[in-house]
């Protein structure tokens, strides 16, 4: 059985800023207020013959979103951006452009980059990681990370 959480309505929500490097329009910093769609499939089970109870789903998904909102995203993995510090402040440089923000401002993510596709990867797999510590027997998780309304990038994991 599949559950859908519209992340709009649910209130699944977070803005953020992020550059996507080298990117003709996006390459330079800029922000979305991005809402996150959740769609779970799983056997129905327990005592309420739940897939995985909303409320618990909502919650985890509102956790990952509070800790990006309001932050300036950074991907670590990119081959595109040269960290220089990553202490008090995140100092790097793009392509010979120069940066340097506070740490408190700054979401350093372990991915290439902060496209939608990769936030969207990112939402995925930490999703999925707590659904298993609580016991859930989910066989799908998927997640579209929608940058404003009509675009996303949607993301599916199955256990395997």
């Amino acid at each position: 059985m599949k559950i859908i959480i519209n992340g709009i309505h649910a209130n699944l929500r977070f803005s953020a800023a992020h550059m996507i490097p080298e990117h003709e329009s996006c390459g330079c910093i800029h922000g979305h207020s991005y809402h996150v769609d959740v769609q779970l499939e799983g056997q129905r089970s327990g005592k309420f013959g739940f897939v995985v109870d909303f409320k618990e789903v909502k919650s985890i998904v509102r956790t990952i979103c509070k800790k990006l909102d309001h932050k300036v995203l950074i991907p670590l993995e990119s081959p595109l951006i040269e960290f220089k510090s990553v202490k008090n402040s995140v100092e790097f440089s793009i392509d010979g452009k120069e940066y340097k923000l506070p740490l408190q401002d700054c979401v350093l993510l372990p991915l290439p980059s902060t496209s939608a596709e990769d936030l969207s990867i990112y939402f995925v797999d930490k999703l999925w990681e707590k659904l298993q510590e609580k016991g859930a027997d989910v066989s799908v998780v998927q997640i579209c990370v929608n940058e404003g309304i009509g675009q996303g990038a949607f993301y599916s994991r199955n256990r395997n």
